[in-house]
């Protein structure tokens, strides 16, 4: 199964976080299923990092390697695709980081790892 990370969901399974559900767990650690992070996510991070919201306890570049790249997750480009699917979604979720990920799994045809209600609003899979 390929699945799509939300930025919460990735940075609850990097904490071990008491948030994360077992269901997502268990999808994200099963090494049958590739995992997918999506570029918006880390960009949203780094907003939240200089703006003292989140901190990370490492650059992000580090932050990165060891967690994105040491959990072999993949990282998905932001494509003109994802941006015009954009042109067409509902206004149910009004986060601009959400909603690329929300258009990302929907052009992808992907499943999202998700404790965000909201995303079920969409025509995506949610996870949780």
């Amino acid at each position: 199964m390929e699945c799509l990370l939300d930025t919460n969901a990735l940075l609850w399974i990097v904490t071990d976080d008491v948030q994360l559900s077992k269901k997502a767990r268990k999808i994200f650690l099963d090494e049958e299923n590739e995992i997918f992070i999506s570029v918006a996510s880390l960009w949203e991070i780094a907003i939240k990092v200089s703006l003292k919201r989140l901190n990370l306890g490492q650059t992000l570049n580090e932050f990165y390697i060891r967690h994105i790249v040491g959990n072999k997750i993949r990282l998905m480009d932001i494509k003109v695709e994802h941006l015009a699917e954009l042109e067409y979604l509902e206004f149910h979720h009004r986060d601009p980081f959400d909603r690329l990920i929300i258009s990302q799994a929907i052009v992808e045809k992907i499943h999202v790892l998700s404790k965000d209600k909201v995303l079920s609003k969409y025509p995506i899979k949610r996870i949780w």
